[in-house]
């Protein structure tokens, strides 16, 4: 899948938002090219705190994010806030124990679901250029899917008591 894939796939998400970072915005230099996937109900970026469900990376963070090499030709880096169940079901230990795993960790793998280098603790994985192949293809919907419901279900309002 390509960025613009996943791009299209999410902005058919009830209430999502996919905003690409770039000069016309307020984000920062560093995160142009960057993607950022929110659940907005308001229909606009959210200024609340929330967190982007999933991100599109496509270059490395000097001194921050380098581990995947992001900077090759081509490759970008899908990542996707699972939670901690989710996150050991597919990697095979909770986040709370990856710090074990990373340092044995290929982050610059492709089209395989890795821990999110950074973000492991809270349960984030992360795909490199996922496939085009129907297996991937599916893989990664559901992930941003579930992504999705995880996001709508903790910003909806509780009930009263």
């Amino acid at each position: 899948m390509t960025e613009k894939d996943i791009i299209e796939f999410v902005s058919g998400l009830a209430e999502t938002i996919a905003f690409t970072a770039g000069p016309d915005g307020e984000a920062p230099e560093v995160a142009w090219g960057d993607t950022f996937i929110f659940y907005a109900p308001e229909g606009r970026v959210p200024t609340d705190g929330r967190l982007p469900y999933a991100t599109i990376v496509t270059k490395d963070y000097d001194g921050f994010d380098t581990a995947s090499d992001l900077n090759r030709p081509g490759v970008f880096r899908l990542n996707v806030a699972v939670g901690r169940e989710v996150f050991e079901r597919l990697i095979g230990h909770p986040p709370a124990a990856h710090a074990e795993h990373h340092d044995g960790t290929d982050y610059r793998v492709i089209n395989q679901v890795i821990p999110n280098p950074l973000y492991f603790k809270q349960g984030w994985i992360s795909i490199l250029n996922p496939g085009e192949d129907e297996e991937s293809v599916r893989r990664t919907r559901t992930l941003l899917s579930d992504a999705h419901e995880r996001a709508a279900k903790r910003h909806r309002p509780r009930p009263a008591k």
